[in-house]
């Protein structure tokens, strides 16, 4: 073996190459999460809005109104009730990606308590329900369902109780999930973090909807303010920890 050989072997200095392992893994950081929470978002509100312009401005029936009027109405648009159901389950798409980049991330901020799989597991929950939802809904606008009133009544139960309860409650673990490390890692906002596990709360809160009625009032309470919660935490979630928060943290151990 040559001197050159035996000093290339032993040179403590480091070279290039591991410096493409750290590139790598910056580039599978995913796509930011805020713009997935706004196309989630934008098209969640666009199945809405498109669906009662397309009604003549007739809003979708409640589940607790009479047989011959929820009826009357699937026949009446079901071109609106099928796109409604198609963007419905076209918005489940990000939301599922958006699940799985936030807890990706949570676990790179160095997050090793169960926030971030409860993050992932609500998310994709939340997803699957929206998913069923639409496409409960899509069924619902099919011209030989509507012909038998008795599978209508309860196709759209299913759509409720998918679309409702399922997809707010689980969109509340997902929340939960975000904000809980983002507080206690103070990787986002004290007043955004607490706002998100109130806003968890009154979304778990809407599984009374399956008991009572009158809680329907909770679902778009929560649905709504958890979905301007999610796109806020999805931009101001950090990509990585700065070098100043673990001296933070070990200042205080002592």
């Amino acid at each position: 073996m040559s001197a050159a050989e035996a000093e290339s072997r032993t040179d403590p200095r480091p070279t290039e190459a591991p410096r493409a392992p750290r590139t790598r893994r910056e580039a599978q950081g995913g796509p930011p999460p805020g713009v997935l929470a706004v196309v989630f978002t934008g098209l969640f509100l666009a199945g809405l809005v498109l669906g009662t312009v397309l009604a003549d401005g007739t809003p979708f029936p409640s589940p607790f109104g009479g047989t011959g009027e929820i009826v009357a109405y699937f026949r009446a648009h079901s071109d609106a009730v099928r796109i409604s159901g198609a963007l419905q389950f076209a918005a489940s798409v990000p939301l599922a990606v958006y699940a799985a980049t936030v807890s990706a991330r949570l676990h790179r901020l160095g997050v090793r308590a169960p926030g971030a799989t409860i993050a992932l597991a609500g998310g994709l929950l939340a997803a699957g329900f929206l998913a069923c939802c639409g496409l409960v809904g899509w069924t619902l606008s099919r011209t030989e369902v509507l012909e038998l009133p008795p599978l209508v009544r309860a196709l759209q139960y299913l759509a409720f109780a998918t679309g409702g309860p399922g997809h707010v409650v689980t969109l509340g673990l997902l929340v939960a999930g975000i904000a809980v490390p983002g507080l206690l890692a103070g990787l986002l906002p004290r007043a955004l973090a607490v706002t998100g596990l109130v806003l968890a709360a009154v979304a778990e809160l809407s599984t009374l909807t399956l008991l009572l009625d009158g809680a329907a009032l909770l679902l778009p309470l929560a649905r709504f303010t958890c979905l301007g919660w999610l796109i806020a935490a999805g931009f101001l979630l950090p990509r990585r920890r700065t070098r100043t928060e673990p001296l933070r943290r070990t200042s205080k151990e002592h």
